[in-house]
């Protein structure tokens, strides 16, 4: 069993997977996916609500033909258990055949979602990670965090790569005005990184230069991660940052860094080596993104 796992989100509900080199397929949490059309936050009662509907679907003649239970998931005490699977084909089965009609916003978005620019892109992440070009480049360098932007969205967009010559806003701020934007990174390379809070602040202030036309949240947070293995030989554990929490202390970071430091701070790691813990953080990276 590979231990290449898959984050994706539906309705703020996470649907985990696992990839098989065996099968050379990607194998989803059953319970996961009755929790998102649900959107049903007791792992129990959709575990027990799994269970009473795979009866039911035997029952009714329907067979779910790919199901397994080879493979593990976290469960919410943080330990590893067993627990059924569904490949690409039993999903849509299910969905299909779902007691209720909203399983029919779920089969949209898992059948197509990978096809926008973000399902793409992050794709081009985990294929980042898994290269090692990563591990090349400049942590804390303008050039790095293009590089990063670059592999993301190369064929994606055409601006991929290059520093913005317009001025942009977004949610009612304003980012670095566009004559000023080549000297404001310039001094932003130049800021001191040997500690937690020096780094963070440099990371605030990239934000706040928005280098890019979009795009930018997801290549700087990886950026930052670099920065952190570099100096500290941390990383952040993205997994254990909500959203909300940190769309939040993101926005605030613009008069006061205090709130985005503590979550950071408290989502630290030493698994620098850890594929996962990457593999997870590019997909919660992509779900802060996600309206």
């Amino acid at each position: 069993m590979s231990n290449k796992v898959s984050i994706r989100f539906y309705n703020d509900r996470e649907v985990r997977a696992i990839w098989d080199k065996t099968s050379n397929k990607w194998w989803f949490s059953a319970t996961d996916i009755v929790r998102a059309i649900n959107d049903e936050e007791d792992y129990k009662k959709a575990g027990n609500y799994w269970r009473w509907l795979k009866k039911k679907l035997v029952a009714d003649g329907i067979q779910l033909v790919s199901v397994t239970h080879e493979f593990k998931f976290m469960a919410p005490d943080g330990k590893l258990r067993t627990a059924d699977a569904l490949d690409s084909e039993a999903v849509q089965t299910l969905a299909k055949h779902y007691p209720n009609n909203r399983a029919s916003a779920f089969l949209d978005w898992f059948v197509y979602s990978d096809n926008t620019i973000d399902g793409q892109s992050k794709k081009k992440a985990y294929a980042l990670v898994e290269s090692g070009l990563i591990d090349s480049m400049n942590p804390g360098s303008v050039e790095c965090l293009q590089q990063i932007h670059a592999y993301l969205f190369g064929g994606l967009y055409d601006f991929a790569g290059q520093i913005r010559t317009k001025t942009i806003s977004k949610g009612g701020t304003l980012f670095c005005r566009a004559e000023f934007l080549m000297q404001n990174l310039a001094t932003i390379e130049q800021m001191p990184e040997n500690t937690f809070d020096e780094i963070v602040e440099k990371y605030v202030e990239m934000n706040m230069a928005h280098p890019f036309m979009e795009g930018n949240g997801r290549s700087t947070r990886i950026w930052l991660d670099l920065i952190l293995k570099k100096r500290l030989k941390k990383c952040v554990d993205w997994s254990q940052i909500s959203k909300n929490d940190y769309l939040k202390a993101m926005e605030l970071s613009a008069v006061d860094s205090t709130s985005i430091k503590y979550l950071l701070q408290q989502a630290l790691t030493d698994k620098i080596d850890d594929r996962e813990i990457f593999m997870k953080g590019i997909d919660y990276s992509y779900y802060y993104e996600e309206n």
